[in-house]
């Protein structure tokens, strides 16, 4: 189970992201983000933003158009 939740359905690029970002900064070191959002780019999107961040993109997946996202943060 994650350390925290961020439902981010229903909004679109770059507001997940955004959204993801000011959240971890409540999530421990090495603790754990779990992001549900429906936008297609948001696949991209947080495989760029955890290259780029240098957290660790755990798992992704897509069910029923809920795509679900389990971040690592990396302090």
């Amino acid at each position: 189970m994650a350390d925290q939740t961020l439902d981010a359905k229903g909004l679109n690029c770059p507001l997940p992201i955004l959204k993801a970002k000011k959240a971890l900064k409540g999530v421990p070191a090495g603790g754990t983000l779990e992001i549900e959002a429906t936008d297609p780019g948001s696949v991209a999107d947080f495989e760029a933003f955890c290259r780029t961040t240098g957290n660790e993109l755990m798992e992704s997946s897509v069910d029923g158009g809920v795509y679900r996202f389990l971040i690592k943060h990396v302090a």
